[in-house]
């Protein structure tokens, strides 16, 4: 129904800046919650930030204050503007979506993105 495609990624010195984007195609006439996700080598997909359909948004503990989520309906787009970047950042970045409210969870969310992968040199 959905197909999300993420980009943007790529390789950064730790305290730099990357903005990842998320386009969506396919049934884009329904306003869905947004989320993005990431995954680092032996670890578990953890929630890093989403915004609702009326802007409302939510972040990590972890990424609050350096990492903004935004959108774009009229493009079809979601944001993820990450500054002041750790290398603890490092991790395949998901986009996703959800029909409903807010979340964090990962199984709530209906579509996924393919990833981009996000590494922070120290």
């Amino acid at each position: 129904q959905v197909q999300l495609v993420e980009s943007g990624g790529g390789l950064v010195q730790a305290g730099g800046s990357l903005r990842l984007s998320c386009a969506a195609s396919g049934r884009t006439d329904v306003t869905y919650t947004m989320g993005w996700f990431r995954q680092a080598p032996g670890k578990e997909r953890e929630f890093v930030a989403a915004i609702s359909r009326t802007n409302t948004t939510y972040y990590a503990d972890s990424v609050k204050g350096r990492f903004t989520i935004s959108r774009d309906n009229a493009k079809n787009t979601v944001l993820l503007q990450m500054n002041s970047l750790k290398s603890e950042d490092t991790a395949i970045y998901y986009c996703a979506a959800k029909f409903g409210s807010l979340s964090m969870l990962t199984y709530q969310y209906n579509y996924w993105g393919q990833g981009t992968q996000v590494t922070v040199s120290s």
